[in-house]
């Protein structure tokens, strides 16, 4: 069985395109000045990443040491919020709702390799956090998981299914434990 596997030509495989290599070899020298900036700078890191094609909505807070590893890969709507040392490993599309919260610590990976290939071939896959929702401390987001709105995804929760909107998800694997209450209700 291990005959077939040819690492050698998985490693050859084009997996980005010459363009996006460039790209992300110029994040990778340019993410200093993002992860030196001061903490109140939200605007100046609103604008790096515009620079390299995120699309950032209005009043958009990502704390300094954030990790993003394809900028023009990631969406974030306005008043949405990202918390310090968060991972945003988006090799595939990582959109963020408005007014969404993704909290210290937590994963977003959004990126895999397809387990039933030998060669295990790279997956770009996606991720979605819906408006609303409450991505908490520690907590992994996996691939082509779909958060839906006003739902929360506990701390130290593992999300490998997607979670229903206004839904309260903890565990590993996260699993349902109660519903949101509607906003206004006590």
């Amino acid at each position: 069985m291990t005959d077939d596997l040819d690492i050698a030509a998985n490693r050859r495989a084009r997996k980005w395109s010459r363009g996006e290599l460039a790209g992300r070899a110029l994040w990778d020298v340019s993410q200093f000045l993002f992860r030196l900036s001061p903490r109140q700078l939200w605007g100046w890191r609103r604008t790096m990443l515009r620079l390299f094609g995120a699309r950032i909505g209005r009043d958009v807070h990502l704390h300094p040491t954030v990790r993003i590893t394809v900028p023009w890969n990631l969406d974030i709507g306005d008043y949405a919020a990202v918390g310090d040392n968060v991972q945003l490993y988006n090799l595939g599309p990582i959109t963020i709702g408005p007014k969404a919260t993704v909290s210290q610590n937590a994963h977003l990976c959004a990126g895999t390799h397809d387990y039933a290939s030998v060669d295990l071939p790279l997956v770009k896959a996606t991720i979605g956090i819906g408006e609303g929702a409450w991505v908490c401390a520690d907590a992994f987001v996996g691939p082509d998981v779909t958060v839906g709105e006003f739902a929360i995804v506990a701390a130290r929760a593992v999300a490998v299914k997607d979670v229903p909107a206004w839904t309260i998800v903890a565990g590993n694997p996260a699993k349902p434990v109660r519903q949101r209450p509607a906003m206004g209700a006590k």
